[in-house]
């Protein structure tokens, strides 16, 4: 019998390649992969010098802090757009507000404007960095990265006299056993990676509909915000209830454009030509009833559209009449929709950094918590090269938002099965263990992986859905939820048909949402848990049902929302 060759493994790498992998480095594993030419990355024909999407981490030990680092490389970069005239440019990135913050230390003009000379024709910063704290969104010259990697401000311990890029001062001896520090100015860039995409029936799976007869479990008066393409505000699952009319003076918000237009950035929001996150908020929230009251007003039939196979392997869509209620699992909590997606396969890291950043100041950073929860049915493959297991840029946010008190629900991913190739170099399909992707490597998230829609029992855990552990050791999935052949909500686009239309989608990304409406149904009764995310997620992952499948396949098990709710 033939012997199985394991996948190959960042782990199997030989001894020098690991060592060159740990060399410390102010240019991120990923970039750095992509700068070398990554060949799983699609050649772009450049007409002037190639660049790069980059987040850029600021050094937490500038005389100042972050807030110092980031600001004088803001400054800079007006400088270089004032130079070269482009005002408009300018003008919106001092819309935003970028007076220095209070106590932050004054860098000189020199400073600045020799910064300033690190861009040139082809890089930029995104006026949606100014949603974050931390980071700053740009696209930059191979170049332009080399040197900014290695800026630093020297200082000199005496005096704390500073200059840029380790200069020594000029026309003045050194008192006698002075000493000089290099301060670098960032701490890493990273890549700005893709993102990707990662109910009638599985309602019951949970016992959500027990927990809505039981305990009126619906989710009112909680906000989950969706991260993903957008959500159509025009189907009739969300008028009802008038799921997405936001409270409190929040708003829905678009970030997929660098440069966003505030006055058209709330409607874009509410605007899915993909269809993916109009169909993950419709398995959270929202409501569909022709037979019981509330009846949906303006339509008179529900179709639902699924894909079968048929005789000859074709496939084909077939769309049935649906005569009952669709409804998600929290039907009254509303849904605030942040587009970070374009469409299926296009959205930037930095969109989902800026996103979650967004939600810390519409609550004040945990001191007024009005978005209690996030729903990430997205993200992009792991791989501990670039950084260790939970510790990416996205990670670290996410852990960061859960400590303020918000919610986090992340699908595990779609990659736990795939090919392996024998030692004879035949290929062979097997089950792929450590394949959970960012951000569900976070430790604080919820990490939901797949499970059948109506027998999990039965059935156990999805083979697509991604497996743990993760790379550093620790346990994920947390929990799994059904993620297969969900019924939600279908693109609408206004149509004026009468008919409320709705299709099947498989992936984790179906999961996830389970979860996310669960825990909105939860927090709507045991309102006391409201802002401890990691009390509820204990609760949750300690009420789940044993499917007796491997800890790395199902985490705790399947989610029980009536068992959660009778647990406290």
């Amino acid at each position: 019998m033939a012997k199985r060759q394991r996948p190959r493994q960042p782990g199997t790498e030989p001894e020098d390649s690991i060592r060159e992998n740990l060399v410390k480095t102010r240019i991120g594993g990923d970039l750095s992969s992509v700068m070398k030419g990554d060949p799983d990355r699609p050649k772009k024909v450049a007409k002037g010098p190639e660049s790069f999407d980059v987040v850029i981490e600021f050094n937490r030990d500038f005389p100042g802090g972050v807030t110092a680092a980031r600001q004088l490389l803001f400054e800079a970069y007006l400088l270089h757009l004032d130079r070269i005239g482009a005002t408009d440019e300018s003008n919106n990135l001092r819309r935003f507000g970028m007076s220095a913050p209070l106590g932050m230390p004054a860098f000189p003009e020199e400073i600045k404007l020799e910064l300033s000379q690190m861009f040139s024709n082809g890089s930029r910063i995104a006026a949606k960095s100014l949603w974050t704290d931390s980071y700053v969104f740009a696209t930059l010259t191979r170049e332009a990265i080399g040197r900014l990697s290695t800026w630093v401000m020297s200082r000199k311990d005496d005096d704390e006299k500073t200059e840029g890029d380790g200069k020594k001062t000029k026309g003045k001896a050194e008192p006698s056993g002075s000493k000089r520090k290099d301060i670098p100015l960032v701490y890493k860039i990273w890549h700005d990676h893709e993102i990707y995409r990662c109910v009638y029936e599985s309602v019951r799976t949970i016992k959500g509909d027990a927990a809505q007869a039981s305990f009126a479990a619906s989710g009112k008066g909680v906000v989950w915000a969706v991260a993903d393409t957008g959500i159509d505000k025009t189907h009739p699952h969300f008028s009802k209830l008038k799921t997405l009319e936001l409270p409190n003076g929040l708003n829905h918000w678009d970030f997929t454009s660098d440069n966003p237009d505030p006055a058209s950035a709330s409607k874009a929001a509410l605007i899915d030509v993909a269809g993916h996150g109009t169909h993950v908020a419709g398995i959270i929230a929202g409501r569909t009833s022709l037979s019981e009251d509330p009846k949906t007003e303006g339509i008179a039939k529900i179709s639902v559209t699924s894909e079968i196979r048929n005789e000859d392997d074709t496939k084909s869509l077939v769309t049935d009449e649906h005569k009952g209620v669709i409804s998600g699992m929290a039907p009254q909590c509303k849904l605030m929709s942040l587009k970070v997606l374009v469409n299926d396969k296009q959205g930037k890291l930095s969109n989902l950094l800026a996103a979650i950043n967004y939600i810390q100041r519409s609550n004040d950073y945990g001191r007024n918590i009005k978005i209690h929860g996030l729903n990430l049915s997205l993200g992009y493959p792991f791989n501990p090269v670039w950084f260790a297991a939970g510790q990416s840029p996205l990670c670290v946010e996410v852990n960061r938002l859960v400590r303020s008190g918000v919610c986090v629900v992340v699908a595990a991913g779609n990659a736990g099965y795939g090919t392996v190739m024998q030692f004879s170099g035949a290929p062979e399909r097997a089950v792929h263990d450590g394949t959970i992707m960012d951000p569900g490597n976070a430790a604080l998230a919820i990490t939901v992986g797949s499970t059948h829609r109506d027998m999990p029992h039965t059935y156990g855990v999805s083979y697509f859905s991604s497996k743990g552990p993760t790379a550093d050791g620790r346990m994920k999935p947390d929990l799994v939820a059904p993620g297969e052949r969900i019924v939600s909500c279908a693109l609408y686009n206004g149509a004026n048909t009468g008919e409320a239309p709705f299709r099947e989608d498989t992936g984790t990304s179906m999961a996830a949402p389970h979860v996310s409406g669960a825990i909105a149904a939860f927090l709507s009764v045991r309102r006391e848990f409201l802002g401890q995310p990691e009390r509820v997620k204990e609760i949750f992952v300690g009420a789940a049902t044993d499917l007796k499948r491997r800890p790395e396949f199902q985490g705790a098990g399947l989610l029980d929302l009536m068992r959660t709710l009778q647990a406290v």
